[in-house]
């Protein structure tokens, strides 16, 4: 019979992932744990487990020792891809395979032991609002094998090893369309602008001009 924990998730309020987080408060709920889910961390109260998923928010040491593990979904090849937005910037720099890694917190960005990972494979043609429900299936497959599979899932954690890069914060200025390159060369930057947060867009004549993107069904 599984063990019954106490877990909470963390994500920030205006995250995209907040319906993968429902989701998978509902899924721990329906495996019998005890769940809270927050927009910050609970730096008074103790979790067996707390996964931080699209949270911003850096964790002293001290904090995370409240836990029993501190658990993170980025969607990279760790130590490769640290950062901000990192299922963003791979797919504009042409990358079809992405990997999910589920990892656990440690004080610094992005660094500790991996424990569980998935490929996502896609094909060229999503647009965000895919590319993300992909991500967060992922997210809440890893989270729940995880608890699942606990404790035993602590025997295949592995140390990130290799070189390690960082992706930077994306802004909206990052959406800018070059009127002097064709919508192929740019059908990535396309395919990862968000219409209402961070829509693509371009000026012509000191007027800016928005262009938003959807499928035709």
């Amino acid at each position: 019979m599984m063990d019954k924990y106490s877990i909470a998730i963390v994500t920030d309020k205006s995250s995209w992932s907040k319906p993968y987080v429902e989701q998978l408060s509902a899924d721990f709920r329906n495996m019998g744990h005890k769940v809270a889910c927050r927009y910050n961390f609970d730096k008074e109260n103790s979790y067996d487990f707390v996964f931080l998923l699209s949270c911003q928010e850096l964790i002293r040491k001290e904090h995370l020792a409240l836990n029993h593990h501190n658990l993170v979904v980025h969607a990279s090849a760790l130590p490769q891809g640290k950062g901000w937005s990192p299922l963003t910037w791979q797919i504009l720099e042409g990358k079809s395979t992405i990997p999910v890694t589920l990892f656990e917190a440690t004080e610094h960005v992005d660094a500790g032991r991996i424990y569980l990972q998935e490929e996502l494979h896609f094909d060229g043609t999503e647009l965000i609002d895919e590319l993300r429900k992909a991500v967060g299936r992922a997210t809440c497959e890893l989270c729940t094998a995880f608890v699942r599979d606990y404790p035993n899932v602590l025997d295949d954690g592995r140390e990130q090893r290799g070189k390690e890069s960082f992706y930077p914060r994306r802004r909206p200025e990052d959406s800018r369309l070059d009127l002097d390159k064709s919508i192929r060369e740019q059908i990535n930057l396309l395919r990862v602008v968000d219409n209402e947060r961070y829509p693509a867009f371009f000026e012509w004549k000191g007027q800016r001009y928005r262009v938003l993107i959807e499928k035709d069904r």
